[in-house]
């Protein structure tokens, strides 16, 4: 194995997680806190209610993309705001570990890391905006589950 053949697979595994993450919060907002409960946590730490709902979407729409690997490094880039807020409002004032009572800013931060590295390395193995750009290989629908060689001079 070399970075060449494994790195496809490495960005893969973090759009999958980073997806998965943005869902899972989404989900958490909508099912059991409901949107209206969300609202009112937001309202309650200041914020405008309606932002709830704007973050429960913003949140299923990168996490879908982020999954599908559909303008992957733009749906990183449009999570960290998201992130950030939580550290702002909601985490900061706990401390730094996330398990501190209130949840600190630790795991945020490191979202939001992880959401410049999802932007800097790109789709990865397994993405759907390689096939709906045209840009694959002929042979396969996944154009870097296996890498193209180039052609010899």
């Amino acid at each position: 194995m070399n970075a060449n053949t494994t790195s496809p697979y490495a960005a893969l595994i973090l759009r999958l997680s980073l997806g998965s993450m943005f869902l899972a919060h989404a989900g958490l907002k909508y099912v059991v806190f409901t949107l209206a409960g969300a609202a009112g946590f937001f309202g309650s730490l200041g914020l405008p209610p309606a932002l709830a709902y704007a973050t429960f979407f913003l949140e299923l729409i990168v996490g879908v993309a982020l999954v599908a690997g559909i303008q992957t490094r733009l749906a990183a880039l449009v999570g960290i705001p998201i992130l950030a807020g939580t550290i702002v409002f909601v985490h900061g004032a706990s401390g730094w570990v996330f398990s501190n009572p209130g949840g600190g800013w630790e795991y945020p931060a490191f979202l939001i890391a992880a959401s410049l590295v999802q932007a800097l390395i790109g789709d990865g193995a397994f993405a759907l905006s390689r096939v709906l750009s045209g840009k694959r290989r002929q042979d396969t629908l996944w154009s870097q589950a296996v890498p193209v060689p180039e052609p010899s001079k």
